[in-house]
């Protein structure tokens, strides 16, 4: 990953609406959110949750795809890896024990995957 993709999706991630959408699709698992779900469920207004949907879709962490009149929206979690991985990548230079917790998180997230997210939204 090249920093100005993970700038674009730090940057996105850093507003609380945006963290706060986009941890609720991860939970979601790959099925995803409708639009209306996911602004009913954060108590957010559409025109907000439209915009800082754009935001996240542009800076690649989220996808959409339109079933009947909803519009679905999933987090891209290839993104979410990729930006995971950018973040560790040099991390420890030769003192393992500083990433050796975070590398557990990893591995439990890798040994589990979307398939163990919860089949309905928060």
């Amino acid at each position: 990953m090249e920093s100005k993709s993970a700038v674009n999706m730090l940057s996105a991630l850093g507003h609380e609406g945006r963290l706060a959408i986009f941890r609720l699709l991860v939970k979601a698992g790959p099925q995803g959110v409708a639009a209306g779900d996911v602004a009913r469920a954060l108590d957010v207004l559409p025109n907000s949750l439209s915009a800082n949907l754009s935001i996240l879709a542009h800076a690649g962490l989220v996808t959409s795809r339109r079933e009947g009149r909803s519009i679905i929206y999933s987090a891209d979690y290839g993104a979410m890896s990729g930006l995971l991985g950018f973040l560790m990548e040099d991390c420890c230079d030769g003192a393992p024990e500083i990433c050796s917790p975070l590398n557990a998180v990893l591995a439990r997230v890798e040994a589990c995957g979307p398939a163990c997210a919860p089949k309905s939204p928060a």
